[in-house]
């Protein structure tokens, strides 16, 4: 019977959506604040403090255009509040969201503005690597009946998330230094499956709930793929939920990708932003005041 269903709604939707047409997606974001190993040295005031005055910058809403073959995602525009200096910078170093995404769904292609320590970068990467499965649950967002899918994907890298790794892997580092002598069978095969975990802590689950009475494959961020408007994705850290959707607005908007900066693939932008934070790290735990090199 929802099998039924599905195709009725698809080829319903096909028909209504048969001639150009455009669309816009408002999403509200809420993303939780990972404080990583500066979390051990702040009080539970001092970190309430931090939310909040992070609040903007974790919540922020995000507005999908698109039509049948192309997307471009952004950040709503808005005005900083007086003072949000410090804020806006934590919320650059936080967020992973970085700059306008453009998806093409004939090329199967992105390509995202950003930029990272001064320098603008565009990263292109795939839009065929997500692996979506199809679920049998469905509910309601809004006036549209959706449709869950879920995926595993390899977690993206941020500063925070490298910083946290090139700590644990110092940790380790240390940690064998201390102790050579620990290398029995036991110890190795401890050793493997401490291994293992990593490896697994890098993956994680994501969740999506799409429409097929808006039957396009896209969907907020880097995410797209499925048969109908993806309206409520979450991640481990982060959830993005469609709250408005304004089909054929009265002002048509220019869908085109982005041209300013170095290209680079994702792997490439990752492997830069790696490098440059574990410079900032043994810069900053050697105790020196020596510039980090921006290529």
């Amino acid at each position: 019977m929802k099998k039924v269903l599905f195709a009725v709604i698809l080829l319903v939707s096909f028909n209504l959506f048969s001639q150009e047409f455009q669309g816009q997606a408002f999403y509200k974001t809420q993303t939780a604040m990972d404080f990583g190993s500066w979390g051990d040295r702040m009080s539970a005031e001092q970190k309430k403090n931090m939310k909040e005055r992070m609040k903007p910058f974790l919540e922020p809403v995000y507005i999908l255009t698109f039509d049948k073959t192309k997307s471009i995602y952004k950040q709503e525009e808005r005005l900083d509040a007086p003072g949000s200096g410090g804020g806006r910078n934590w919320g650059r170093m936080m967020s992973s969201a970085g700059g306008p995404i453009y998806k093409d769904v004939v090329s199967k292609k992105s390509l995202q503005s950003t930029e990272f320590m001064g320098k603008k970068f565009l990263v292109s990467n795939n839009q065929d690597n997500t692996k979506w499965v199809m679920q049998k649950e469905q509910k309601m967002i809004g006036n549209y009946l959706c449709f869950k899918a879920t995926a595993q994907i390899q977690k993206p890298k941020t500063m925070t998330s490298v910083w946290r790794n090139s700590e644990k892997e110092s940790k380790k580092s240390n940690d064998k230094e201390t102790d050579k002598t620990s290398v029995d069978t036991q110890t190795n095969t401890k050793t493997e499956k401490l291994d293992e975990v990593v490896i697994n802590a890098e993956i994680e689950t994501i969740t999506a709930w799409y429409t097929p009475q808006i039957p396009v494959s896209h969907g907020p961020a880097e995410y797209g793929g499925l048969p109908g408007l993806i309206l409520e994705l979450t991640t481990e850290s982060t959830v993005m939920l469609c709250t408005k959707v304004v089909m054929n607005p009265e002002k048509r908007i220019e869908i085109s990708a982005p041209t300013k900066g170095e290209f680079v693939t994702k792997n490439e932008f990752e492997n830069i932003v790696e490098v440059k934070v574990k410079e900032m790290r043994d810069m900053w735990r050697g105790g020196r005041s020596k510039s980090i090199r921006k290529n």
